[in-house]
């Protein structure tokens, strides 16, 4: 599966548009009684790597039920609520059939 953020595939024509995909993870950070800002902020860090990761797997998921060998155009959307400490991520493309 081919992922990228332009609008083709270099080397590759598309031969149809299968429609627009998404993949959305919402996380929150583990806490701890004890706190250290810099374990709270790689905590974030690496918590935020996760939710991309698995918000992409969802993003290709998605695109394969489509039977799509690519995703193009995509755009990743992070964002973050301080009230209940969630972290969303949204990434969405267009997924297509490149031959």
């Amino acid at each position: 599966m081919v992922l990228t953020t332009t609008n083709s595939v270099e080397g590759h024509t598309i031969q149809d548009y299968l429609g627009i995909v998404t993949g959305i993870n919402v996380s929150m950070p583990k806490t701890s009684f004890s706190f250290n800002m810099k374990k709270y902020y790689q905590s974030y860090e690496n918590k935020v790597g996760e939710a991309k990761e698995e918000a992409f797997q969802k993003l290709k998921e998605n695109a394969i039920n489509l039977k799509a060998n690519a995703v193009v155009g995509i755009s990743i959307d992070v964002e973050t609520d301080p009230t209940f400490g969630l972290i969303i991520v949204s990434i969405t493309g267009t997924a297509v059939k490149i031959i």
